[in-house]
């Protein structure tokens, strides 16, 4: 019968170094290059200028996003049930953020307020645009025409009266083709969308009637 031997950790502990060393001797190593993102921004064209001017001032508060589509990595839809994540490309900064931030510019260039101030910033305006994102995904379900989806629902409330019923709500929806190779033509697709959406809530805010009854 052979005898078990045991070695003491200290001995164990120098053959591992010795393997180490054994192994980068070898050009072998242990750690791998870590993988390259590729990060985008949504940046959609700046809306036309509205000739009609609310008085005051709106902020644009906070926009959400739905669970699937909070994160940061583009997500693309390959049938009705499958979602897969882009590890690889992904925004700079979570969705919710730069819509919030895209909303307030393309209002501010409209000139449908007298003012508007953009998330986070101070002071509070006299009106309060929220948002939440329910669709935000490239759709691969027809390779051959790659769309993006976006849907956006915003609502606008009385700085003094928030968490009562908005004075004013819609939702927007577009889908925008992609054109060029992903994830470049994504972001630039779903910048377009967005670029839709803020320009049609701009005439939408213009038309809208916010006298308080």
């Amino acid at each position: 019968m052979t005898a078990l031997v045991f070695r003491s950790p200290g001995r164990v502990l120098a053959a591992i170094a010795a393997a180490v060393v054994l192994l980068a001797a070898g050009g072998c190593s242990l750690t791998r290059p870590a993988p390259v993102k590729h990060t985008f921004l949504i940046d959609p064209p700046a809306p036309a200028a509205m000739s009609r001017v609310h008085p005051g001032s709106l902020r644009v508060g906070a926009i959400g996003v739905a669970a699937p589509f909070r994160g940061k990595a583009f997500v693309y839809r390959a049938s009705e049930l499958n979602y897969e994540a882009d590890f690889y490309s992904e925004f700079l900064v979570p969705p919710g953020a730069l819509i919030g931030e895209a909303t307030a510019r393309g209002l501010d260039r409209t000139g449908v307020f007298a003012k508007v101030i953009p998330p986070g910033a101070l002071p509070d305006g006299d009106y309060v645009l929220d948002g939440f994102v329910s669709t935000l995904y490239g759709d691969v379900r027809e390779p051959a025409k790659p769309m993006v989806e976006l849907t956006v629902a915003y609502y606008l409330t009385r700085n003094h009266d928030v968490g009562v019923t908005p004075v004013w709500a819609r939702e927007y929806q577009r889908r925008v083709a992609v054109a060029g190779a992903a994830p470049e033509g994504y972001a630039r697709a779903l910048s377009a969308a967005l670029g839709e959406i803020v320009a049609e809530l701009g005439r939408d805010l213009a038309a809208a009637d916010l006298a308080r009854k």
